[in-house]
């Protein structure tokens, strides 16, 4: 009870998701007349907000797939990896959507599970930019460029825990903001069964380091 129920694709190279998506963009990118281009899957998330997963007819890399969400207009806070959605049937516990009712049900309004999405092939993948403030450097230096793309697992320190937060660290290091960071930790990590709430556990350690760090002046 009061748990998120998320879904994530076995082959995940061959599935994209975009992520916070509006009515009529799902309709101008994801449906051709009547009907929807092959390979989607539409998820309404929360009231008005959706959820498309694709099923593309070859593997993706990660800058493949950063170009192709910047094109439709994807969450630019949800990197394409380790992707996690909303499973339909089930609520979105979100503090901010509960009303007098409840929360709202994640509802599946369309599913192609038959066909593939032809994606072309990007020869030049568009870098996309980050917001960012001005990353402080490191004491000790660092054992990743701070231009470096990170990935929590670069970060494993054999605990949840521990982990998330040497990670945490190295993203404020890099001046990401508490969002960017939030959902990076929510997006890249897989096991949440210790937790009842992991946004406010997230919360909590995005805190922690960030006093930690001006405490250290890291």
């Amino acid at each position: 009870m009061g748990r998120h129920i998320f879904i994530q694709p076995v082959d995940e190279p061959c599935f994209l998701m975009a992520d916070d998506l509006k009515w009529q963009r799902v309709v101008s990118d994801h449906k051709s007349g009547d009907g929807w281009r092959l390979g989607r899957m539409c998820v309404e998330t929360s009231p008005e907000n959706f959820q498309v997963w694709i099923r593309t007819n070859r593997p993706l890399s990660i800058d493949e797939k950063k170009h192709w969400l910047n094109r439709l207009g994807s969450d630019p806070d949800a990197g394409p990896r380790g992707r996690w959605g909303r499973c339909p049937g089930f609520r979105n516990r979100k503090d901010k959507y509960q009303n007098d009712l409840g929360w709202p049900l994640s509802k599946l309004i369309w599913v192609d599970y038959r066909n593939l999405a032809c994606i072309p092939v990007v020869t030049a993948p568009m870098v996309t930019t980050r917001n960012t403030f001005s990353p402080s450097t490191p004491r000790r230096g660092a054992c990743h460029s701070l231009t470096r793309d990170i990935h929590r697992s670069h970060y494993d320190r054999g605990n949840d825990s521990r982990t998330d937060f040497a990670y945490v660290m190295a993203l404020l290091r890099r001046g990401y903001s508490d969002q960017v960071i939030r959902q990076r930790i929510l997006d890249e990590r897989s096991q949440w069964q210790k937790h009842r709430d992991p946004e406010k556990y997230v919360e909590r350690t995005i805190r922690k380091a960030r006093a930690f760090c001006e405490t250290a002046s890291c």
